[in-house]
């Protein structure tokens, strides 16, 4: 069970992390992540660090597929995080 929750903490630090970096360098005109690579990281646990990044940079917050997504994904790793208590205990 910790190494469940060190993951989700480790995946959503990242996904958070990457949501800061994409809107710096957006800002600069820089390389970017691609929606995809983002969504991915979401879809893999790291929803709610990206959906926190998401307002906290003002990033991607007009994208829909983005702010549908992210919540579907949160919703998703709670139930099956819950499952896994569950399974565990």
């Amino acid at each position: 069970m910790q190494g469940l929750i060190l993951y989700y903490l480790i995946i959503n630090s990242m996904a958070f992390l990457f949501m800061g970096l994409d809107k710096q360098h957006a800002r600069h005109g820089k390389w970017r992540y691609r929606e995809s690579s983002l969504l991915g990281c979401a879809v893999c646990g790291g929803a709610f660090g990206a959906w926190v990044g998401m307002y906290l940079f003002h990033h991607k917050t007009k994208k829909r597929k983005f702010t549908f997504l992210l919540p579907c994904f949160i919703l998703f790793h709670c139930f099956l995080f819950f499952v896994l208590s569950k399974a565990v205990s």
